[in-house]
């Protein structure tokens, strides 16, 4: 099966479309972690004990991982939310130019890794996301319209055609998506262009973020992230720091808040 096989399993399996984005910030890890030998992969341990019941992945972002005991944090949290049979989704941007492509790709391939799927950045063109393109099994999420605030500055730029810049990466996706594994970023915090991005691919799963600590729309997270009923709405900080000022109950507090999420969003499916 490809990466979207699974996570319509895993979506079924636990009624979700939560997607738990595993952020661990150095300076927000509780106290009681710091003295631990990897304190990302400590805090990322109980995060996902609290919260796999209610994830249909997990997100790591690259940035919280790279240095050397941050990237064997992000190895151990993957084999452990692989043993909780939840998907892994390296939130990476990545894309580059022939063997450098390659060579970022083999990031999905990682001995001891084992991505599930990845984002990355369609600026470079179709031959720099060719290396993850090819990998059948495994996802590839394009960025389209982020959630952030300057995301218009160039993606709502409006194209000779008329169009805006980030519909016509929805566009180029579609074309792109002949193993039938390619999603896209689309940010809650933009429902209309959200459902303006649908309209223009019906069949391609979105992976939405905004919805927690930047406060996007989850109606239109679910209604038009969804393709199929297989989609991810993300949220990372409004989940793993929830419990920030309450201790050792920090993963609870965390659990609490995937479960919140699950039922705000189930509202809608």
């Amino acid at each position: 099966m490809n990466f979207f096989d699974r996570l319509a399993d895993r979506i079924a399996t636990v009624d979700s479309v939560v997607s738990v984005g595993l952020d661990p910030d150095p300076a927000r890890i509780p106290d009681h972690l710091q003295e631990h030998d990897l304190p990302r992969w400590a805090f990322n341990r109980r995060i996902i004990d609290a919260t796999h019941e209610h994830a249909a992945a997990f997100k790591p972002n690259a940035a919280f991982y790279e240095d050397p005991d941050g990237w064997t944090a992000l190895r151990e949290t993957v084999a452990y939310a692989h043993g909780k049979d939840v998907p892994v989704l390296l939130d990476a941007k990545r894309a580059d130019i022939g063997n450098t492509a390659r060579k970022y790709a083999e990031l999905l391939d990682d001995d001891g890794m084992d991505i599930d799927a990845i984002t990355v950045n369609p600026y470079l063109g179709r031959d720099a996301l060719e290396p993850f393109l090819s990998r059948e099994d495994k996802g590839v999420i394009v960025l389209c319209r982020t959630s952030n605030p300057g995301g218009a500055d160039l993606q709502g730029l409006e194209l000779e055609t008329g169009e805006p810049l980030y519909e016509r990466v929805a566009a180029m996706a579609d074309l792109w998506n002949g193993n039938d594994n390619v999603g896209l970023v689309v940010g809650a915090t933009a429902p209309e262009e959200l459902e303006e991005v649908r309209e223009i691919v019906p069949d391609i799963p979105f992976l939405v973020p905004g919805v927690g600590a930047q406060g996007g729309d989850a109606e239109a997270a679910v209604e038009y992230g969804l393709a199929d009923g297989v989609g991810l709405v993300n949220s990372s900080r409004g989940i793993i720091f929830a419990g920030e000022d309450e201790g050792e109950a920090f993963a609870d507090a965390a659990g609490q808040a995937a479960k919140r999420l699950k039922k705000r969003l189930n509202r809608y499916r």
